[in-house]
């Protein structure tokens, strides 16, 4: 066997081990000349400089060579009997859903730290609703980076969600950045990073809205009705809010759609919905036009059933038809919270 990264000589000279760079180079290039694609560029920089190395230093090659280092890493290859992430950035990837938020941050404020990592692709995965919000409330100047580091297409999108002066200002900015230095640039990002890419712990797993949106949705209608004008006096941008999170059984018409309305019916116990259809009948208003709704978009032998069966429940106290209707819309938020039915948007109702 001859040094695998020399010309071939006129006499064989002794053998010489290869080292396990040139064996992986001689297994990269053998995929290359068989057409793989290889993701190399999801290696470190510093392995790929070796490997190119490497292959930059590959003449010619005897099959005995090739032939030995291929059978060696196909053994490498059948002894493996794990294979794990390798790394920190695959391994929190791979944790994702498992290790608290809060945690995950931390390891990668660590990892950031300490090999002076780019904080930018960090704020490029951002939603752009994230984006948005730091636009609209970092200066103008910090916002002129941030808008110059993301992809055009990005760029336009989130530019097209700003208020018009701002974005003005924003891209008027731009042309300020031309003699900014990269580490100026990197400390922009890592503030960023430290302020918006971080889990904030909170006591709460809900949002505001969605907290009084669900206690509302078990209230009786007064004190629903009682909280929601008072809620309109002093916030109405949330009350606006905290109606779009409230599913009740008023809301069936405009939030479900009719072919929907028969898998709802097979979740709901039907001593509820019949005493909900009975109670709202005789109502009136909007939970008469629900109930009328619900009948509507089921065959007529099944209303008419429906309709004896809440006429047999007789008169109906307000306190249980109020427990029925809340029990009715409550099994049709359970559907809708596990994927099987999707309810309407009210704001793309409104869009429409």
């Amino acid at each position: 066997m001859f040094n695998a990264f020399d010309p071939l000589p006129d006499a064989a000279p002794p053998t010489l081990p290869l080292s396990r760079k040139r064996k992986a180079a001689l297994i990269v290039q053998l995929l290359i000349n068989d057409g793989n694609k290889l993701a190399l560029s999801t290696m470190p920089d510093h392995v790929q400089e070796d490997l190119a190395r490497e292959l930059g230093a590959i003449r010619l090659v005897d099959r005995d060579t090739v032939n030995a280092v291929a059978t060696e890493f196909a053994d490498l290859l059948d002894a493996v009997g794990l294979c794990a992430p390798g790394n920190v950035d695959a391994a929190l990837e791979a944790l994702a859903g498992q290790i608290s938020p809060h945690l995950a941050d931390k390891l990668r404020d660590q990892l950031d730290n300490r090999h002076g990592r780019d904080p930018w692709p960090r704020l490029q995965n951002l939603t752009t609703d994230d984006v948005v919000r730091i636009l609209s409330t970092e200066s103008i100047q910090i916002g002129a980076v941030l808008l110059s580091k993301l992809p055009v297409t990005r760029a336009a999108e989130v530019l097209g969600k700003i208020p018009g002066p701002r974005a003005r200002r924003i891209t008027f900015a731009v042309r300020q950045t031309s003699d900014i230095g990269p580490d100026a640039v990197l400390r922009i990002g890592q503030a960023l990073v430290s302020d918006y890419c971080r889990t904030r712990l909170t006591a709460f797993d809900k949002a505001p809205v969605e907290r009084v949106g669900a206690i509302l949705n078990s209230s009786l209608a007064p004190t629903r009705d009682d909280v929601l004008v008072g809620l309109d006096e002093t916030d109405a941008d949330f009350a606006k809010n905290v109606r779009k999170a409230i599913f009740t059984f008023e809301n069936i018409p405009a939030r479900v759609r009719p072919i929907h309305i028969p898998n709802c019916l097979r979740a709901i116990d039907p001593a509820d919905l019949a005493t909900a259809i009975g109670y709202a009948l005789v109502a009136g208003g909007e939970r008469e036009a629900a109930a009328t709704y619900i009948m509507d978009c089921i065959s007529q032998r099944m209303a008419a059933a429906l309709k004896e069966q809440a006429a047999d429940r007789g008169t109906v106290k307000p306190v249980d038809g109020e427990a029925a209707m809340n029990a009715v819309s409550s099994a049709i938020r359970a559907l809708a919270d596990d994927g099987t039915i999707t309810l309407i948007d009210p704001d793309e109702e409104e869009e429409t």
